[in-house]
C-alpha cells in the first residue's frame, strides 16, 4: 500500500476535527498567528482531512486550496471545510503541481519529511507562489525526538510500515494505551508531552498510530531542515522552534524580480 493510501486510511478513521486540532495549528505555524492569515490567497499542500485548510480559512484567508494525494482524504477534507465558499480542495500529488505565481502564502505541515524527493516539492511549492509570497513548512526534529530515531524509525521501517492496515490500527493500542495512562498519572517537563496530556485518547491513539505507519519519515537536524529552503532562490529564510518545542517550522520569502 502506498504512503499516501496508509494516510488516507488515517485521515479516513479520525477524519472530524477536534478542538485541540488549533492549539496544535497554533504551535505548527510559530511565528505567525491567526490575524497573518487574512486576505491572502493559500495553498495548504498535503492537506489530509482538512483541519490546517479549516484554521486557515477561519482565520480570514481570502481563499484557501487544499491538495491532497489521497481520494479519501481529499472527501474528508471536502466535508470539513463545506460551509466555507472561499475553500477548493483538489486530488493532486504536491510533484504534479502546476500553479504559477497563484497564492500569497503556502503552508506544508507534516508532509515534507514525509516525501522521497522533498527538495522537488519544495521547488513545486515555490514556484505556486507569488514574487513576495510567502511559504511555511513544519517539519520532524531530530532534536528531541533522538530516541525516536535510534529506536521507533528502525522498527517502523523494517516492520510496521509493511503491516497491513487495519491490523497495524489495532497493535497500536499496545502502545497507546500505556501510554496514555503514564501521561494522566506522571507529571513531565516535556512540553510536548504536557500538550498531549490533555489530548482525547483517540487523538492520542491517532498520533502514535501516525508514527508508525509511513514508510518514510525524516527526522531533521535544525541545520538540514533550513537547507530545505536555502536550496531555492528564497529570501529572508527563518528557522523556529514551536513553543511545544516539537519540529521545525521554516519560513521563506519569494523574491520579487
Amino acid at each position: 500500500m502506498a504512503s499516501e493510501d496508509r494516510f488516507g486510511y488515517e485521515w479516513r478513521k479520525y477524519s472530524t476535527i477536534l478542538p485541540e486540532y488549533e492549539k496544535q495549528f497554533q504551535n505548527w505555524i510559530t511565528p505567525f498567528k491567526p490575524k497573518d492569515f487574512n486576505g491572502y490567497d493559500i495553498l495548504d499542500a498535503g492537506c489530509g482531512m482538512g483541519r490546517n485548510t479549516y484554521f486557515a480559512l477561519k482565520y480570514g484567508a481570502k481563499s484557501v486550496m487544499g491538495i491532497d494525494n489521497d481520494e479519501g482524504s481529499v472527501s474528508a477534507a471536502q466535508e470539513n471545510v463545506a460551509e466555507f465558499k472561499n475553500a477548493l480542495i483538489n486530488l493532486k500529488s504536491i510533484y504534479e503541481l502546476d500553479y504559477k505565481d497563484e497564492f500569497d502564502l503556502v503552508i506544508s505541515i507534516g508532509v515534507i519529511h514525509h516525501l522521497e524527493y522533498p527538495e522537488l516539492a519544495i521547488k513545486k511549492l515555490i514556484g505556486a507562489l507569488r514574487p513576495g509570497g510567502v511559504i511555511l513548512i513544519w517539519v520532524y526534529s531530530l532534536e528531541g525526538n533522538e530516541w525516536i530515531e535510534k529506536l521507533v524509525s528502525p522498527i517502523r521501517k523494517k516492520i510496521t510500515s509493511k503491516l497491513p492496515i487495519s491490523f497495524l490500527h489495532h497493535l497500536t493500542y499496545v502502545l497507546s494505551i500505556p501510554f496514555f495512562i503514564y501521561l494522566k498519572i506522571f507529571n513531565t517537563q516535556n512540553k510536548y508531552y504536557q500538550q498531549i496530556s490533555q489530548f482525547s485518547f483517540n487523538h492520542l491513539h491517532s498520533i502514535i498510530f501516525d508514527q508508525l505507519l509511513p514508510e518514510i519519515a525524516h527526522y531533521w537536524t535544525k541545520k538540514e531542515a533550513c537547507s530545505l529552503l536555502k536550496q531555492s532562490d528564497l529570501r529572508e529564510i527563518s528557522i523556529h522552534k514551536p513553543p511545544n518545542g516539537m519540529g521545525w517550522t521554516v519560513i521563506g520569502k519569494k523574491g520579487i524580480n
